[in-house]
């Protein structure tokens, strides 16, 4: 996580940035879905070639057991990563983009009442951001 202040001469300023962002997570959030959908289809086509072809050798998968995954610190290496792995990695980032949609929303609903303030000659906003969400404005005045 990185966590930045930013400077800002206008509440306008700072609604521009907002929407700014919020435009590109919904972008990205869109690419990832489409990826998803994709993705997710083929996991299923390759979940039920896998399925009969264990229900034909007559045995179960074991699900405890991945020797394709191995763990250096805190890394999860995957080895011949298959579209089950990619579906799984793609699901998180949409969940995370989502999420992150979700917040830039609640966060731009709630400077709404900066466009009220009118005349703010003088004034400087110093905005605590984290991640590119506002946390915490600074009204400096100069």
């Amino acid at each position: 996580m990185v966590t930045e202040i930013k400077e800002f001469t206008s509440a306008q300023a700072i609604a521009d940035g907002l929407d700014k962002e919020l435009a590109q997570t919904k972008s990205v959030l869109g690419e990832y879905l489409r990826r998803l959908d994709e993705i997710r289809s083929l996991a299923e086509k390759s979940k039920k070639v896998r399925d009969v072809v264990m229900k034909l050798a007559g045995k179960k998968p074991n699900s405890t057991e991945n020797p394709g995954e191995i763990t250096v610190g805190t890394l999860n290496i995957v080895l011949d990563a298959n579209a089950f792995h990619e579906l799984t990695a793609i699901e998180a980032v949409v969940r995370s983009h989502q999420e992150r949609l979700l917040v830039l929303q609640k966060v731009r609903e709630a400077l709404k009442w900066l466009d009220q303030l009118g005349d703010t000659e003088g004034l400087k906003y110093l905005v605590l951001q984290d991640e590119g969400i506002p946390e915490r404005i600074l009204f400096k005045i100069t």
